[in-house]
């Protein structure tokens, strides 16, 4: 009788799977990284930076009618950095990157709850930030509706870290994780609608940053941000234009503005051509008043240059950015391409000396697709001017004479299983 019961429960459990969708999936991306001027200007006695990083991730996801289920488990290594035989990550870097359901409310509604990627539009202001090894994630609730070619997204997230290994006590007093914008609360609101070949986007956007008293132990209360904007995306036939306007502000920062601007045109079936700008603004050295925007939770590596000199974990409350860029997409086979691109960057503000030019980056990004994989291969290079010397603290004599950065990168995306259907 127990036997008869056992297989029982396994043809309904493979009734069940049948009824659902189950995906499981993997990542194996190394990456190969020459710095030589990454990031910041190297010095001219200073020795480059050569390293290889893999990230790996595994995917699982669960779908019904009912609900989504997704977790994606994921670890960082950077090769050599573990002794031998030793019986641990001595880096601590495994984690895990996703894990949510959404919930079928119906009538278009839903809600997703858990660790989960943000990412809107052309990802300037909330982005899953790919390029990074580790990426970027956020705990939040979010309740969402979509009809036709509307949607509506009300996002919500409390932040805590836990002073007690019990977990609770005083556990509503201070928020303690601080660096890169960590935030206490989060609301927001996005709205877009599309159309044929027009598609337009709001987001209302506040942020709670725990704020401390004279001595940083002691909490007292949250400085807000705000931030205010829109995204216009117009296609047709060979021609695309972009725009983001947004603002910014709140406790500590008074009046903020970022304004872009993006052109596309395909000039043919192998050359597509791009053109823009953006304006970021900056504080004035001469006055404490913060006037700075930063761009938050966007895949900032994605603008102003592939060598992260702006906004990637650096440039926050400084004297902005004004970014003029071309950029031309050459597809060399059905497999290949070769990405061209050219930045021209100046402060919004002027430094100390007067001086608003920072200089010229040149990015090179070869592209090539394999059966299962694919392997891309980048080179940048930094022609700084005089404002570039003074605004990253290092005199031109002093600095190498060539700031590049090469890396090359495989990505390996398996599906181990893709079964069932709704």
């Amino acid at each position: 009788m127990k036997r008869q019961y056992i297989i029982l429960g396994l043809l309904l459990g493979c009734l069940q799977l049948a009824q659902a969708q189950f995906t499981l999936d993997g990542e194996f991306r190394p990456r190969t990284e020459y710095r030589n001027g990454y990031s910041s200007l190297i010095a001219d006695d200073a020795d480059a930076g050569f390293g290889i990083s893999t990230r790996i991730r595994l995917n699982a996801g669960y779908e019904v009618d009912a609900y989504t289920f997704y977790v994606s488990l994921q670890d960082i290594m950077v090769w050599g950095e573990n002794r031998q035989i030793l019986p641990y990550d001595q880096n601590n870097s495994f984690a895990v990157f996703q894990a949510w359901a959404d919930i079928n409310l119906g009538e278009g509604f839903s809600t997703k709850l858990g660790r989960q990627v943000i990412s809107y539009d052309d990802q300037r202001i909330f982005g899953g930030l790919d390029w990074a090894q580790q990426g970027r994630n956020h705990d939040a609730a979010l309740l969402k509706y979509k009809k036709g070619s509307f949607l509506m997204d009300i996002g919500l997230a409390f932040n805590q870290d836990y002073s007690h290994p019990t977990g609770f006590v005083n556990a509503g007093t201070a928020y303690n994780t601080t660096g890169f914008f960590s935030y206490k609360t989060m609301q927001y609101v996005y709205l877009k609608q599309a159309w044929e070949h027009f598609s337009g986007s709001l987001l209302f956007l506040n942020n709670g940053f725990q704020k401390f008293e004279a001595d940083d132990i002691t909490p007292d209360g949250i400085n807000s941000l705000q931030t205010v904007g829109t995204h216009l995306d117009y296609k047709a036939g060979s021609l695309g234009i972009a725009a983001n306007a947004f603002l910014q502000t709140g406790d500590v920062v008074k009046s903020a503005y970022l304004l872009g601007l993006g052109l596309t045109y395909k000039a043919s079936s192998k050359v597509g051509l791009g053109a823009g700008l953006e304006i970021i603004s900056g504080n004035d050295v001469s006055t404490s008043k913060n006037e700075a925007f930063f761009p938050l939770y966007g895949t900032n590596h994605k603008f102003n240059g592939f060598m992260d000199y702006f906004y990637v974990g650096n440039h926050a409350n400084n004297v902005g950015l004004f970014d003029i860029h071309v950029s031309a997409n050459f597809k060399l086979s059905d497999k290949s391409s070769l990405l061209v691109k050219a930045l021209n960057f100046s402060s919004d503000r002027e430094l100390a000396s007067g001086e608003k030019s920072l200089g010229t980056e040149l990015d090179l990004v070869f592209s090539q697709a394999f059966k299962g994989y694919a392997l891309k291969i980048g080179y940048s290079q930094m022609f700084a001017a005089d404002g570039m010397y003074e605004l990253k603290g290092i005199t031109e004599d002093a600095a190498a004479s060539g700031q590049s950065w090469a890396w090359a990168m495989l990505v390996v995306k398996p599906k181990f299983l893709n079964g069932g259907a709704n």
